[in-house]
């Protein structure tokens, strides 16, 4: 079952990627879709990024009570947690959860009702026309998404620090700014390119290939979640392991 659904995800790729009818059409849909996954998810990162970066540096600072570990070691602990780990992908879990389900519904939707045989009986490619436009958003949008994270998280962590007495707001900063190195934004960045494909082809073929009624499609908006998760969990672990 793993190597039929697989081979269908492919095939389905294969159509989205061939070449567009008219790029104007695509345009006006990459732009929606920019907004509905970027802009209608910041909020929602926003909050998340600020609040785990806050109780990263509390945790953080309850485990190192030492006279001989500097407090500006928790900034920078929390600072390469946040790029490497936490940022990516957690946001790309709980996107997956936001945005994965609306696709998934929004396509099985219109497969349930025939409106993408509609499309196809007119000469267009329906896979390129629905799901092009949401793979490009997403490999766009979520890096971008991934910095305003990063950046939260360690706001968060200079709030959450000197509001609590955990580590005075200088000792953070010092933490953040010494010893950086560049690769993790590069493996961050790595990670959310990939994370933006996902969230948005998985999805994309649970809802295109959906068969049966508005039953079938609420289950299958629940499997492209499960199956996101999996995929972003895995894929993390092989960036990981090849980058790092």
């Amino acid at each position: 079952m793993f190597f039929y659904h697989f081979g269908e995800y492919l095939l389905l790729l294969k159509k989205v990627f061939k070449k567009p009818e008219k790029w104007k059409i695509y345009w006006k849909e990459i732009l929606h879709e920019m907004n509905e996954i970027g802009v209608g998810s910041l909020g929602l990162i926003v909050i998340i990024s600020t609040f785990i970066g806050a109780v990263m540096t509390m945790q953080i600072a309850f485990q190192l009570v030492s006279d001989l570990i500097p407090n500006s070691i928790i900034g920078q602990i929390n600072r390469d947690s946040n790029i490497l780990e936490l940022g990516p992908t957690i946001s790309a879990l709980v996107l997956m959860g936001k945005v994965g389900s609306s696709i998934s519904s929004q396509i099985g939707s219109m497969r349930v009702t025939e409106q993408i045989d509609a499309l196809e009986i007119m000469g267009i490619n329906a896979a390129g026309y629905l799901i092009l436009p949401k793979i490009i958003a997403g490999v766009v949008m979520m890096p971008v998404l991934v910095i305003i994270a990063i950046f939260c998280a360690l706001v968060g962590g200079l709030l959450g620090g000197s509001l609590t007495g955990a580590v005075s707001a200088g000792d953070y900063i010092i933490g953040i700014r010494e010893s950086f190195q560049g690769f993790t934004m590069v493996v961050a960045m790595v990670k959310a390119f990939i994370y933006g494909f996902i969230i948005t082809s998985v999805p994309a073929h649970k809802g295109f290939h959906v068969r049966g009624g508005a039953l079938e499609v609420g289950q299958a908006g629940t499997r492209a979640v499960v199956i996101g998760c999996i995929t972003i969990l895995a894929s993390d672990y092989v960036i990981t392991a090849l980058l790092l």
